[in-house]
C-alpha cells in the first residue's frame, strides 16, 4: 500500500500539483467529458488546488474557475482561477457577488470531505451532509445541461441521496478512480447535464437571472 500512496504523491510532485487527488477529477473527466474549452468551474472545497489547477488547464485562458475553501492556500493559480477564502455554506456578500458575476456554471465539483472522528457512522453521516450542501450549491448556481461532480463517503443513507437527484439530471453515475486508495470508503457522485432545478432549493430570483430550468 505504502508503494500505492507513493506513486501518486509522486507522481503529484513531479507534474506540479499540490495533492494526488487531482488524479481522481483527471480520470472521472477523461471518461465524462466534464471539462470543456471556455466553461465556467464551481470548485467547493478547493485547498490545497489541485482540482482547479486541472479544471483551469482544461477551461483554458477562455474559461473561468471560481475555487472556494475556508482555509487559504499558497498555490498560485493561473489567472482564469479566482480563489476566495470563504464558506461555502455562509458565504460572504464578497463571495456572493463573485459567484453571480461568473454564474451559471458549467460545472460544479466538490471535494469536500469532514474531519474524521474513527466511527463509520459519524463520518459518512457528516460527509452526506456535506453533499448535501453542495447539490443545494449546485442548484442555485449550475446552469442548465451542468454536471455535478460531489464526493460522499459510502454508507446506508447513500443510495437514497442518488436516487433523489436522478430526476434532476439526464444521467447520475458513481466513480471510484483508481486514483482512491483501495481501503477508502469514498465514492464520486456523478450529475449529468441539468435538465431542471430540484424545486427543494429553488430561489426566483436565480430564474430570473440564469433562465428557468
Amino acid at each position: 500500500m505504502k508503494n500505492y500512496r507513493d506513486y501518486y504523491f509522486r507522481k503529484a510532485k513531479a507534474e506540479h500539483y499540490p495533492a494526488r487527488s487531482v488524479y481522481k477529477l483527471m480520470e472521472m473527466d477523461k471518461a465524462l467529458r466534464l471539462l470543456t474549452p471556455g466553461g465556467r468551474v464551481l470548485d467547493l472545497g478547493a485547498t490545497p488546488g489541485s482540482w482547479s489547477l486541472y479544471a483551469a488547464q482544461q477551461v483554458g485562458p477562455q474559461g473561468r474557475v471560481v475555487a472556494l475553501d475556508c482555509v487559504p492556500t499558497e498555490t498560485v493559480f493561473p489567472p482564469q482561477v479566482q480563489f476566495l477564502v470563504a464558506d461555502m455554506l455562509h458565504p460572504s456578500a464578497e463571495a456572493i457577488a463573485v459567484l453571480e458575476a461568473h454564474a451559471p456554471f458549467s460545472v460544479v465539483l466538490s471535494d469536500m470531505a469532514p474531519k474524521t472522528t474513527g466511527s463509520r457512522i459519524t463520518d459518512q453521516a457528516r460527509s452526506l451532509a456535506l453533499v448535501e450542501a453542495a447539490y443545494g450549491v449546485a442548484m442555485r448556481w449550475l446552469a442548465a445541461g451542468g454536471h455535478f461532480v460531489a464526493k460522499i463517503f459510502e454508507g446506508p443513507d447513500a443510495p437514497a441521496f442518488v436516487r433523489g437527484i436522478k430526476p434532476f439530471f439526464e444521467r447520475v453515475t458513481l466513480m471510484k478512480p483508481k486514483s482512491s486508495r483501495s481501503e477508502s470508503k469514498e465514492i464520486f457522485i456523478v450529475g449529468l447535464s441539468l435538465r431542471t432545478r430540484d424545486p427543494r432549493y429553488r430561489i426566483p430570483e436565480d430564474e430570473e437571472n440564469y433562465g428557468r430550468t
